[in-house]
């Protein structure tokens, strides 16, 4: 049998009563808290993310409608700008399985 202690005189008592045999106090129930979901915040960070790497491929590739003032280095639009946009995708995905409660 479980028992439980009184928050009040410190008696041990049966996990279903309601009032204390000793001091005569209502015994509280226990309530469970339950975590909410998180994830959230991965999601929106990793969207970000995304938007921000393909904003700049689009902007900064040679080919772009809109010429860029000053030369950007091939390496940021062949390798940078990918991994950027490959970590949003990442971080929206664990984001996302985070709120599924998978991980």
């Amino acid at each position: 049998m479980a028992r439980r202690q009184c928050a009040y005189c410190g008696e041990f008592v049966g996990e279903d009563v309601k009032q204390c045999p000793s001091c005569r106090e209502a015994i509280a129930e226990r309530v469970e808290i339950r975590k909410t979901p998180q994830g959230g915040a991965e999601i929106r960070r990793g969207l970000l993310y995304m938007l921000l790497g393909a904003t700049f491929y689009y902007f900064t590739t040679p080919h772009s409608p809109v010429p860029m003032p000053f030369p950007i280095p091939p390496v940021v639009t062949t390798y940078m700008l990918p991994i950027l946009f490959l970590l949003g995708l990442g971080f929206a995905i664990i984001g996302g399985m985070r709120r599924m409660g998978l991980f």
